[in-house]
C-alpha cells in the first residue's frame, strides 16, 4: 500500500478553528505558511494517522471530523509508534523529519469528551516533524518513508 497526503489543516492563532487546504507551503522557518504552531523547530508540522483517528473513533463511537485533532497533516496507510522517530517523510517536494510524539492535551476533551484519553495510547495522537527541505504539498501527494539509513547511504555511496 502507498500513503498519501488525505488532509491538510492549519490555524492562523493558537485557539482559532482549524481552516482546510488543498495545497500549502512549507518552510524550514514557518512550518506551514500561516499556521500558528510552525515556529517551534522541532514542532513545525504535525501528522496524523488516518488509520489512528479511525480507530479513536471507533472507541468513541463517534464519526468526529479529523481536524478536531488539529494536526496539520492527515496520511493514510502508516501508523506512528516510538520506532519512528528519526523517520524522515517526503510528501510532495517538501522532506520532513518526525522528531517525537504529539502529546494531547486538555483542548481535545474541550473538542469533544473522552478524546485526549483516546488519543494517549499508541502514539493515535500523531507524531511532530521539523522541516528538512521546504516546499509545496497539496492533497493527494505521495507520502514516502525514508530512513535515517537511507538517506546516508544516498549521501555516502
Amino acid at each position: 500500500m502507498s500513503s498519501v497526503l488525505k488532509g491538510i489543516a492549519i490555524r492562523d492563532s493558537s485557539r482559532a478553528p482549524m481552516q482546510q487546504l488543498e495545497y500549502a507551503d512549507v518552510s524550514m522557518q514557518q512550518g506551514i505558511v500561516g499556521d500558528a504552531r510552525g515556529g517551534s523547530r522541532k514542532r513545525q508540522v504535525t501528522i496524523l494517522s488516518e488509520q489512528d483517528w479511525t480507530a479513536v473513533c471507533e472507541e468513541l463511537k463517534a464519526p468526529l471530523h479529523w481536524s478536531l485533532r488539529r494536526a496539520n497533516f492527515l496520511i493514510s496507510d502508516i501508523q506512528f509508534s516510538k520506532q519512528w522517530v528519526g523517520t524522515q517523510l517526503s510528501i510532495g517536494e517538501v522532506l520532513l523529519q518526525i522528531t517525537r510524539e504529539t502529546n494531547p492535551c486538555k483542548r481535545m476533551d474541550e473538542a469533544y469528551p473522552g478524546l485526549r484519553h483516546a488519543l494517549k495510547s499508541d502514539w493515535r495522537g500523531g507524531v511532530c516533524t521539523k522541516v528538512i527541505a521546504p516546499g509545496r504539498v497539496k492533497l493527494g501527494d505521495p507520502v514516502l518513508v525514508l530512513s535515517l539509513e537511507s538517506q546516508k547511504k544516498k549521501l555516502f555511496f
